[in-house]
């Protein structure tokens, strides 16, 4: 199964963005969405998972939930558990004792990806504006048995 992970689009769905999800099983878009109609054309991709972020305090976007978890269907090996939140400092549990896979979250607009205590902490980056010199970014996590493989794909 193939995933992607995107974060912190401010409103900007950039043209380059379609092309790097294609072929991905399911979307999960980790805050700052900005505008709804993002949503809905990530969705003629494949289908969306989204939380709400900093910024999405009007309209359709702010009620989206502020966490989420993903359960991704795995047989014959075990589900996996994605938890996904915006901002890592708000995360208030502790994923190991939870039993998730994986912790994905945006907000920094910095790419990255690490394992603590058997646990993925990753983050696509940004793919909406530009922020500072920053890279453009999505994330993309294969899931290949009960294995996560994270990368991430530089748009511009």
């Amino acid at each position: 199964m193939l995933l992607g992970i995107i974060s912190d689009t401010h409103g900007l769905l950039r043209p380059e963005v379609a092309p790097a999800l294609k072929g991905v099983d399911r979307i999960l878009h980790l805050g700052d969405v900005g505008k709804a109609s993002i949503l809905d054309e990530l969705a003629k991709i494949a289908p969306v998972t989204a939380i709400r972020g900093n910024v999405d305090h009007d309209g359709p976007c702010a009620r989206l939930p502020k966490t989420e978890v993903a359960l991704i269907e795995n047989p014959p090996h075990a589900a996996l558990y994605l938890y996904m939140l915006h901002d890592l400092k708000t995360l208030h549990l502790d994923p190991t004792a939870a039993k998730f896979a994986a912790v994905l979250h945006g907000h920094t607009h910095v790419p990255n990806f690490y394992t603590k205590k058997g646990v993925l902490y990753f983050n696509p980056g940004s793919c909406g504006p530009r922020r500072f010199d920053l890279p453009v970014t999505i994330g993309l996590l294969d899931i290949i048995h009960d294995r996560i493989e994270p990368r991430i794909v530089a748009l511009l």
